[in-house]
């Protein structure tokens, strides 16, 4: 009985091992024979591999990005670092000229004052002189003369330097440089500035210093040029980058005839109006400039001549009446401030071929994309013009049907 139990378990064995083997060939049969679209089916709560390659893949990608976010953010960083630096130089360039201009206003008030003090006690002196006789008429005849010749010298000093014109430049680079700075202020508050704003930021900075230079020796502006023509202050108009408006930027054609005929109209009537103010200020600042030394010098010589036999009436009276003229003829010149006035003319035609300029460059550019905003600088050039769009329209309509006979000036402001 025993053996037959025996038998039988063995013979039960060996049927399930067989059995499972043959299960294991049909397994291995179906893997390799599953056909090509069942490798596509997605079974529901089965975790494979594929969740640990997606981590892996977003690793990677996260890897891969994340240098570039930190060189846009350094980036953003750095233009804003730079846009301050040149902030802080402008707000110490607005200082400096300021300060600079007091001290040359102040130059014009005292050298004016001193000139005209020296130049009419030499004219006393030889008057007195003239009536005295003896060793007291020879003190006083020889100090007139030495009075007058140091009044020549510093006259003819004043006149090269011109105090007035020179505080009336610094004036004016005070006041642009405070432009400068607001527009700086405005890029940052606006945000996103980019190197362009940067470049063109420091430009304008170097282009104002270059227009008006704060030394006298080397680089002091001619104040007496050959012909007169407007200050510039201003870089050259570079290309500005697109802004993505899709073709539209604020301009169409009749816009871009109104800003032809307000250029006609501010070259032709405001432009050409302050050059010839310029050149009768430039003649007469000239003129007086040359005919106060000359008057000291001969009133120096009509002094030192004053009680001889041959010369004598002639000399009293180029003596005192030639101080008299040069004292009148200096506060006309630096008191009435001519050369501040030439300057004032130049700047504010320069001011006009800075808008004939930006507004042939939005005209030439044909990628709208490229241009200022048409109807922000529509506004921007009422606003300078001090007139509303509809004056400036008007004016435009009047300058299209006149042409150059047109009687109004662009600007309503000066």
């Amino acid at each position: 009985m025993a053996t037959l139990k025996a038998s039988t378990l063995i013979l039960n064995s060996s049927v399930s091992s067989s059995s499972s083997k043959q299960r294991g060939n049909n397994v291995k049969a179906a893997a390799i024979n599953i056909p090509n679209g069942a490798a596509n089916i997605s079974l529901r709560g089965l975790r494979t591999g594929g969740y640990v390659e997606d981590r892996e893949l977003r690793k990677c990608t996260e890897k891969q990005l994340s240098p570039v976010r930190i060189n846009r953010n350094e980036q953003d960083t750095v233009v804003m670092a730079k846009l301050y630096a040149i902030l802080e130089a402008v707000s110490d360039r607005v200082e400096m000229h300021k300060n600079i201009g007091d001290q040359r206003t102040n130059w014009n008030s005292l050298l004016l004052t001193s000139i005209n003090s020296i130049t009419l006690a030499a004219a006393t002196m030889a008057g007195i002189a003239a009536i005295s006789g003896g060793a007291p008429a020879a003190a006083l005849k020889l100090s007139s003369t030495f009075m007058y010749v140091g009044a020549t010298g510093m006259l003819s000093i004043v006149n090269k330097i011109q105090p007035s014109q020179l505080a009336e430049e610094q004036r004016n680079a005070t006041r642009l440089f405070k432009q400068i700075e607001n527009q700086i202020r405005t890029i940052i508050s606006v945000g996103n500035p980019t190197v362009v704003d940067v470049k063109e930021m420091m430009e304008k900075v170097l282009a104002l210093d270059k227009a008006y230079p704060l030394p006298l020796l080397g680089v002091m502006l001619d104040k007496f040029p050959a012909n007169v023509e407007p200050a510039v202050w201003w870089p050259e108009q570079r290309r500005k980058p697109k802004k993505g408006n899709n073709g539209y930027n604020g301009w169409n054609g009749k816009l871009e005839e109104e800003m032809r005929e307000i250029i006609n109209v501010i070259r032709t009537k405001d432009q050409e109006d302050y050059l010839r103010l310029g050149k009768k200020a430039l003649n007469l600042n000239k003129f007086l400039a040359i005919t106060g030394p000359v008057l000291t010098g001969l009133a120096a010589v009509g002094s030192a001549l004053v009680g001889s036999p041959s010369h004598g009436d002639w000399a009293v009276v180029l003596g005192v009446a030639g101080g008299a003229l040069a004292s009148v003829v200096n506060a006309l010149e630096h008191g009435g401030q001519v050369g501040m006035v030439f300057e004032m003319y130049r700047s504010n035609a320069g001011f006009f071929k800075m808008m004939e300029e930006s507004i042939e460059w939005n005209l030439r550019e044909e990628d709208l994309e490229r241009r200022e905003n048409g109807e922000v600088f529509e506004m921007k050039v009422g606003l300078q013009l001090g007139r509303s769009l509809s004056e400036l329209r008007n004016l435009a309509a009047e300058a299209a049907v006149k042409g150059e006979a047109i009687d109004e000036f662009a600007s309503k402001l000066f």
